[in-house]
């Protein structure tokens, strides 16, 4: 089903686009209200379920409505606010030219003398962000059926991929991802795409469709599905994608925004590998 098939969520809750949050949230208390158990248990069975899918409605809106920057995207989809566009670049002048040309060498010029100064070997994987925190635990659908549990691959290095269909870089790196499944899961790396199935839904997306769209780059690694949002609020996802790369020992050493490659799995893996001493067994 489309977006534009589905109910505004404005409207669904009774209020107008322009909204502050302290509407939305007297709106979705109200709405709650209408449809609890407790007021629709004397309807007959059929009924009972509309009231209940009403309400899952409702609190679906809710979610995406509460938070700023998913109610932003959600208003960009519904044609409500326009899309940032990019400012109309003038052309440079030939002084700004030789300007740019000039500092361009000295900063060159710069990086070549820390370089030779300092008898650095070629780099492996960008510069990430450092942590040491435990990784929130969590237990989800798993796309292919069953469920897929964080805990269960304690003692393997785990990198932890927070995705959507809708972004771009999520796809670029797809590749990198299932390489580097193939290449090391036999060594005790483990991958898991989180899939931000709540906003999927947003976006008119089902399971199927995410189904359909890993097959095209031929991802098997295993997938969770995050249909309430809950594991992408612990672990303070913005924006996507954003990979964790968790240690042996359950902690999160790593932190990545943005699209990854296969260098920086294999940089980060190795060396939380050695630390760690991961398992090599499934």
């Amino acid at each position: 089903m489309s977006t534009m098939n589905r109910p505004n969520y404005y409207s669904l809750l009774g209020i107008t686009p322009d909204a502050d949050q302290a509407a939305i949230d007297a709106a979705y208390a109200e709405q709650r209200q209408r449809y609890a158990p407790e007021r629709v248990a004397d309807l007959d069975d059929e009924l009972q379920a509309v009231a209940q899918e009403r309400l899952q409605t409702i609190e679906r809106a809710y979610h995406v409505l509460r938070d700023p920057e998913r109610r932003r995207q959600y208003d960009i989809s519904q044609g409500l606010i326009p899309s940032v566009s990019r400012p109309v670049r003038r052309e440079l002048s030939r002084r700004e030219w030789l300007s740019v040309f000039a500092f361009s060498f000295i900063a060159v010029a710069l990086v070549a003398g820390v370089w030779i100064f300092t008898n650095r070997e070629t780099l492996t994987g960008q510069a990430m962000g450092e942590v040491n925190r435990p990784a929130p635990d969590f237990t989800a659908p798993e796309l292919r059926g069953g469920t897929i549990e964080l805990a269960q691959y304690r003692g393997k290095v785990v990198v932890l991929n927070f995705w959507g269909t809708w972004c771009e870089p999520c796809k670029r790196e797809l590749p990198a991802l299932q390489q580097a499944y193939e290449q090391f899961s036999n060594q005790g790396l483990m991958v898991i795409g989180v899939n931000l199935t709540d906003d999927e839904q947003v976006n008119g997306q089902t399971v199927a469709d995410v189904a359909a769209f890993l097959a095209q780059y031929g991802v098997t690694y295993p997938i969770a599905l995050d249909t309430e949002g809950t594991i992408t609020e612990a672990y303070r996802v913005f924006p996507l994608p954003t990979s964790f790369f968790i240690a042996p020992d359950g902690q999160i050493r790593y932190v990545h925004i943005g699209e990854l490659t296969l260098d920086d799995i294999t940089a980060r893996f190795t060396e939380l590998r050695a630390v760690g001493g991961g398992q090599t067994s499934q």
